[in-house]
């Protein structure tokens, strides 16, 4: 089964140098290890675009879908066997960003 383990921050920061090493050594580790599917990290909200087109024309607005402290700043999309695995491997990923995550399996 496949997981969306996204990575939530509340910081403009990027990751700094340690904890990139630490990200690519467990990136490497899913790749190894058969867990891996795709990583990616995303811009910040002020990078966002939300598209509504569910009425006679689209409406098209700068900015997140939501107004939060926190957001998705990147994730990891993991194959693991069961949750118990998954809930593993993101607690091991959430030490290694130095960050919050959340899993959730793909439907």
């Amino acid at each position: 089964m496949q997981y969306l383990v996204s990575v939530i921050t509340d910081s403009t920061e990027l990751a700094t140098d340690e904890e990139q090493a630490a990200i690519d050594v467990f990136n490497q580790r899913l790749i190894d290890e058969g867990y891996w599917v795709f990583a990616g990290g995303l811009g910040g909200p002020d990078t966002a675009t939300v598209i509504d087109n569910r009425s006679e024309a689209p409406v098209v607005t700068d900015g997140p879908f939501v107004e939060t402290k926190e957001y998705i700043i990147g994730f990891w999309i993991m194959e693991a066997p069961d949750l118990d695995v998954a809930l593993k491997l993101a607690t091991e990923g959430s030490k290694a960003c130095n960050r919050k995550v959340e899993v959730r399996p793909f439907l």
